[in-house]
């Protein structure tokens, strides 16, 4: 039924378009004909003068030369004029059987690449079914059965030594110290599952003394056992984390992992650009953004950023004073100018803060973080952002 619509809608749009291109129309009959028509009229007038004798004969034959003359000249003016008018028909009947391919192929090829069949996708429909999948989400135990531990190639003393420290454990099972060292090697050997047991054990020994880091090692361990994926138990211990440490980064960079998981590649990329912004250059988990930011950003229907990130201001510093400021120069005005005129996130406003911090231009730093305040005054994440970019320019406490 929908193919036949789109078909009927296919032909009807064809057949409006070529109407008025096709259709004879009263056009004007040119100047050539319209001499050619006054000269015939003179031509009978002479002889209507002729026989009431108003004209003599010598001075009719003489008229008669110069009107048959310009009847001459008036005849093949009409005639070049007529060919004119054939060309464009023909131009139009082309122009018209393009246009019908144009969409007849057009409609083919969605039939070829795209997905006909598709059902209507209304964002409410959409909403609902992401709050399904999120509620029903596959558990952190679901996960590792379906990953399962990797095959080791590690040395035999060492598989041994690691099998005395279970035991170990196993007849002490409140030793913290053997606990934690047990977790580390349990994941050096890709006994993931096992690694996350023991750190499991770890949390219920420290108690409400857990640290952010003992929270973010628990998340992570979770997350590598399940292959990458974000289990609800993941989250929550990601929760903890950043509820004890906000700024903590790997927390932050798991936790936008869990968004894009879920279907939120929009607020994934805010996090993400925000750490971008923040650096340091050398943390783990920027270049795991940066493999993934574009793909996240597509998925958001955000377009790419240009602009200095922390890795190329970074960079930059290992350049010659001249060159150094050349390159962040040359970035930082691009991204500038499109700020001004038409706004950007706060990550973006975080890099120019930077970026000009860099260059030494604190004057104009300050003026850009102080306008980044009115603009983000009611967004405290950004604002949080913003800040830690001025400080790095040292135009903020």
């Amino acid at each position: 039924m929908v193919w036949f619509i789109g078909a009927i809608a296919c032909l009807v749009a064809v057949y409006v378009i070529s109407r008025p291109i096709l259709a004879p129309r009263d056009v004007d009959i040119g100047a050539g004909a319209k001499d050619l028509a006054l000269y015939k009229d003179q031509l009978r007038e002479v002889e209507s003068d002729l026989a009431r004798g108003v004209l003599s004969e010598e001075d009719a034959d003489a008229a008669r030369l110069e009107i048959s003359r310009r009847i001459l000249a008036a005849d093949k003016r009409a005639q070049a004029e007529d060919g004119g008018k054939t060309a464009p028909r023909r131009a139009n009947q082309i122009l018209v059987g393009i246009v019908a391919l144009s969409v007849f192929a057009g409609l083919g090829l969605y039939a070829k690449l795209g997905q006909p069949n598709m059902p209507d996708r209304p964002l409410a429909t959409r909403l609902a079914a992401m709050k399904d999948a999120r509620a029903n989400r596959p558990t952190q135990e679901q996960a590792e059965e379906r990953v399962g531990d990797l095959p080791t190639d590690a040395a035999p003393e060492y598989i041994k030594l690691v099998a005395q420290l279970r035991e170990a454990v196993a007849e002490n099972p409140n030793d913290e110290q053997g606990i934690r060292l047990l977790a580390l090697h349990e994941f050096r050997l890709g006994r993931y599952s096992a690694a996350r047991q023991a750190q499991a054990r770890i949390m219920e020994i420290v108690g409400d003394k857990a640290t952010a880091k003992d929270y973010s090692d628990y998340a992570e361990v979770m997350i590598v056992a399940a292959n990458g994926y974000v289990s609800p138990s993941a989250e929550a211990a990601l929760s903890r984390t950043l509820k004890v440490d906000p700024t903590d980064g790997r927390a932050r960079y798991y936790s936008g992992l869990a968004l894009v998981q879920n279907g939120r590649a929009d607020v994934a990329h805010r996090l993400w650009s925000g750490l971008l912004a923040e650096g340091p250059a050398n943390a783990p988990w920027i270049p795991l953004i940066q493999a993934q930011i574009g793909e996240v950003a597509r998925a958001a229907g955000i377009a790419p950023a240009p602009g200095p990130d922390a890795a190329q201001v970074e960079a930059a510093a290992d350049m010659s004073e001249e060159d150094r400021k050349d390159m962040i120069r040359g970035m930082v005005d691009g991204l500038g100018e499109r700020l001004a005129t038409e706004g950007g996130t706060p990550a973006e406003w975080a890099r120019l803060i930077r970026a000009l911090g860099v260059l030494g231009e604190t004057k104009r730093a300050s003026a850009i973080w102080n306008e980044a305040q009115s603009v983000f005054a009611d967004r405290p994440d950004a604002l949080a952002t913003l800040r830690a970019a001025a400080q790095s320019a040292e135009v903020a406490n």
